[in-house]
């Protein structure tokens, strides 16, 4: 019984540290994501409201196709992780 929960309680240990791994690194990711954000937004506020206008309403027709930024909605990325998943596993 002792060495049961002996194993569990290092089971225990390394997944509290994969965790705080994990934490730091979204930390990491969440403050890239905001500066890349702010960015953005700074640069398109530089472009002239009459740009990010034209951009708006191009999107909303479906056209727009000289946007230089990409509608990141639209992009499939779980087709890409379930291809390397699958890759992994062969």
């Amino acid at each position: 019984m002792d060495r049961i929960n002996s194993k569990l309680y290092l089971q225990n240990c390394y997944i509290m540290a994969e965790n705080e791994r994990l934490r730091k690194k979204a930390e990491l990711l969440n403050q890239e994501n905001q500066q890349l954000l702010s960015e953005l937004k700074h640069r398109l506020s530089q472009a002239g409201p009459s740009n990010t206008n034209n951009n708006n309403n191009n999107n909303k027709n479906g056209g727009g196709k000289n946007n230089s930024i990409p509608d990141l909605n639209l992009t499939n990325c779980s087709s890409s992780k379930n291809a390397s998943s699958k890759s992994k596993k062969k």
